[in-house]
């Protein structure tokens, strides 16, 4: 398999999965009458097909380890397990988050849920692998804390007259972040120690527990939608055209490649899976500018709150740049 060691690469790495990451929820403002229920099930088939195209490549070519299949095939019961739950803890994570784009927008849901995912997985990766700079990493993680506060003032000002969809949106974001933040360690657990899978073994497993997740949760999810609309009926999936269907597989396949780059490179020596972690959920940035500059989620928010969400890109700006300098002081 390919793994990178050049500190420069594997920094091109996370900034690639901070962008897919960040960029593939996308895929579902595309598709504004498909209730992301439906638009669920295309995306775990992309997650799918994004881990078998990168196994198949990356994960199959290179000096380092073993290759996709024989890592797959080698496989302690202890490690694959370890990566199949953290693939379900994300399922349940995602779903929220997702049930929370479609409430708040953008904008809001990736800053505040993704950002305490951020804090919750750095510092709980950091225990199980204590590498980068603490200082400069959780002085990095503290300012990322306060542009979340900041964009939950800015959102319950743009919101000031929806206050019960506002504490909805914001609650189901908060309980997105923190499940959103437990999965990485079980993701990092099965790529350490004795029996240790690679990372591209690990992105298939952990698809694997996506999906086996999704077909309960997401189908309870069809029976009680938390948005408080109608269920949904599975009718409307299969009625979709088959454009609808492309951007569903392509948002997952986007985040998928994000996973497939953040693990390999929280692999590399002088990284982590902290550090690795908490540049990918840079992401949260980069949705918050899909959110704000191209879908308008702000344009008629009073300028109150367009001062607050200024200040929170700024935070997290300074919080990621410390987190991405953190391993070269070690």
């Amino acid at each position: 398999m390919y793994q990178p060691e050049i500190y420069a690469i594997v920094l091109s790495f996370m900034i690639v999965s901070m962008l897919c990451w960040g960029s593939w929820a996308n895929t579902l403002k595309l598709c504004p009458k498909f209730r992301f229920q439906l638009f669920y099930w295309d995306y775990v088939i992309g997650l799918f097909v994004g881990a078998c195209v990168w196994g198949m490549t990356l994960g199959s070519f290179g000096s380092s380890g073993r290759s996709f299949l024989a890592d797959i095939a080698q496989a302690s019961f202890r490690n694959s397990l370890l990566a199949i739950v953290g693939g379900a803890i994300f399922n349940i994570a995602n779903l929220l988050l997702v049930a929370a784009i479609d409430i708040a927008g953008l904008a809001v849901a990736f800053p505040i849920g993704i950002g305490l995912a951020l804090i919750v997985g750095a510092v709980s990766s950091y225990m199980i692998s204590p590498k980068g700079n603490p200082l400069l990493l959780f002085g990095g993680i503290a300012l990322v804390v306060a542009a979340i506060v900041f964009d939950a003032i800015a959102y319950r000002l743009r919101e000031e007259n929806r206050a019960a969809m506002s504490r909805r949106g914001i609650l189901i974001s908060l309980v997105a972040g923190v499940l959103m933040g437990c999965f990485y360690p079980f993701v990092s657990a099965a790529m350490i120690g004795v029996g240790a899978i690679g990372p591209y073994a690990a992105v298939m497993f952990f698809v694997l527990g996506v999906g086996a997740c999704a077909i309960p949760f997401n189908w309870l999810l069809m029976r009680r939608p938390l948005d408080g609309r109608e269920p949904v009926s599975i009718k409307g999936y299969l009625q979709a055209p088959w454009t609808i269907h492309v951007w569903g597989i392509l948002g997952g396949a986007i985040w998928c490649t994000g996973a497939v780059l953040n693990f390999v490179a929280s692999e590399a020596h002088i990284v982590g899976p902290a550090v690795s972690y908490s540049i990918g959920q840079g992401a949260t940035m980069i949705s918050a500018c899909w959110g704000v500059f191209v879908w308008q989620e702000f344009s008629a928010a009073p300028s109150r709150s367009r001062v607050f969400l200024a200040w929170m890109f700024v935070l997290f700006l300074s919080g990621l740049t410390a987190i991405a300098v953190a391993p070269l002081f070690s």
